[in-house]
């Protein structure tokens, strides 16, 4: 079969490896649809940790596609069923499994290869984190479960609530996942903050109340005018740069929360103001992955439409053509998230 093989830092190649042989438990997924997503640009552009990814390997891990095999011992799925798995299963058995923080497991399993014409779902992963797509959602809709996830787990640790004013660091696909979650949650008032005008304008078009361009605008400011003169409720850094984690904080009210939601490079760190914890009392939380449960929430908000997540593909194109998608990505102002199709 064909897949996107990626060796290193832009090392990325499209070539013929052996199509996958399921066993007991297992299933094998004929790959539909599979988007980008910023953990991908992140690993493309400057690499990651071992523990969570190993080179080479088949790049990517949000996907959706038709079972078309289907390991001794499973009643469920069926062959030809449209499906969608999660990237991760946690073991439900470890320390922090028995804590309820399965996103946190210490013996999560990993699932990579989605830009690939199949892929196999380990049998953990069926049993734990598999979800049949309803008909009428689309392949490249289903593929955007993941992210959906990821920021619903953040956003129910940050107790967005009713009337909060919500401050938004990054009009990337993340940041506009938060957006359109918050403003379904009942926030108030939406700011985005971003560098790029375009990205500005989409979220504007997406239902963002104020945007403030950081480039152009002193962003402390702008939001205390914007919140008379507090701050906001809660801020959402959405980029994962040690600048904008310590900019989160500087834009919070008193007794507001800053979730630190995007993942800086290994070994970042960062500086604060003990007296913002002590006497402000603001909250810091860090939001990592996501869990089972908020998979099947994620799909099943996909699916009623409730957070519609269609505009945010802006562009479809080849297995063939995916390193020039990361390319595209890498410099574009335009484009949010590109479908391929193997």
């Amino acid at each position: 079969m064909r897949a996107a093989m990626l060796y290193g830092v832009r090392d990325l190649r499209i070539e013929d490896v052996p199509k996958p042989e399921v066993e007991a438990g297992e299933v094998l997924v004929k790959v539909k649809a599979a988007t980008t997503c910023g953990t991908d640009l992140k690993i493309f552009q400057r690499g990651y940790v071992e523990k969570v990814i190993r080179l080479p390997t088949i790049f990517g891990h949000e996907w959706a596609g038709e079972v078309v095999e289907i390991g001794e011992g499973l009643d469920w799925p069926t062959k030809g069923m449209h499906v969608r798995a999660g990237n991760s299963a946690p073991c439900l058995h470890c320390s922090m499994c028995q804590r309820g923080k399965y996103n946190l497991c210490e013996n999560m399993i990993w699932l990579w290869g989605a830009y690939a014409e199949y892929i196999k779902v380990p049998a953990r992963m069926v049993l734990v984190n598999m979800q049949e797509i309803p008909g009428h959602v689309s392949y490249e809709e289903a593929a955007l479960t993941e992210p959906l996830a990821c920021v619903l787990h953040g956003v129910e640790e940050a107790s967005v609530k009713l009337g909060d004013t919500v401050a938004i660091i990054g009009a990337g696909p993340i940041g506009l996942l938060h957006l359109l979650t918050v403003k379904k949650m009942g926030a108030e008032k939406t700011i985005i903050i971003d560098l790029v005008e375009e990205r500005l304008s989409f979220a504007e078009k997406m239902g963002a109340d104020e945007t403030i361009n950081a480039g152009k605008t002193h962003v402390i400011e702008a939001v205390k005018q914007l919140t008379g003169g507090y701050g906001a409720d809660i801020v959402i850094e959405a980029i994962g740069l040690p600048a904008t984690w310590e900019q989160a904080l500087r834009l919070v009210r008193k007794g507001g929360t800053v979730l630190e939601f995007g993942g800086c490079p290994p070994g970042a760190e960062i500086r604060l103001n003990a007296e913002l914890l002590h006497y402000g009392e603001v909250k810091v939380l860090g939001a990592f992955h996501t869990t089972p449960l908020h998979f099947r929430k994620a799909l099943n908000l996909i699916a009623s439409k409730t957070i519609d997540v269609k505009s945010l593909i802006t562009r479809k194109m080849k297995l063939e053509n995916i390193k020039k998608a990361f390319e595209i990505l890498s410099t574009s102002k335009t484009e949010i998230k590109i479908a391929i199709a193997p």
